[in-house]
């Protein structure tokens, strides 16, 4: 799970809300907490489909027959392949209910919906940075970020643009 979804359609986003800079940099410190739970879920579900792939490589059709001698073992990755699966869809479904993207959990890549220059845009923060401090337009990625303008890490609105 290394990247998510693409970007989507700006004429089609209706986000849930739009961020302001002080209220993603106030997210920061639980997503500095969530983040690493993230990483590891991932990490340990990349061991067990290895594992799991390892076991259909040796017994091949047999791998679901209930007398095999790794039945028990297939069974208990199964399980935790679908725990660590439902907790990671949580995890980030619930960032997307608060118009939260996380766009890469191995490098901490995460963007808040916002509002700047009259459009709706991602700000973007990347683990390991003090604070939101660039942003890009929805369809142009990390690669098109650029710093936020000083006027406006006052936080700008829809109704009524600060800066």
């Amino acid at each position: 799970m290394a990247r998510t979804d693409p970007p989507p359609d700006p004429s089609e986003v209706d986000p849930p809300r739009l961020w302001t800079v002080e209220e993603a940099n106030a997210r920061i410190g639980d997503l500095e907490e969530l983040l690493p739970r993230l990483r590891a879920w991932t990490v340990r579900l990349g061991e067990v489909q290895a594992e799991l792939r390892r076991l259909s490589e040796f017994w091949g059709k047999e791998i679901d027959a209930p007398d095999q001698a790794d039945h028990e073992r297939k069974s208990q990755l199964d399980s935790e392949w679908a725990n660590l699966t439902q907790r990671l869809e949580e995890a980030v479904d619930s960032l997307r209910r608060e118009a939260i993207e996380l766009k890469d959990v191995d490098s901490g890549l995460v963007d808040f919906y916002g509002y700047i220059g009259g459009e709706v845009v991602y700000l973007c923060w990347l683990r390991g940075e003090p604070e939101v401090g660039h942003f890009h337009t929805l369809t142009g990625g990390f690669r098109a970020r650029r710093p936020l303008p000083t006027a406006r890490r006052a936080a700008p609105t829809r109704a009524g643009e600060t800066g």
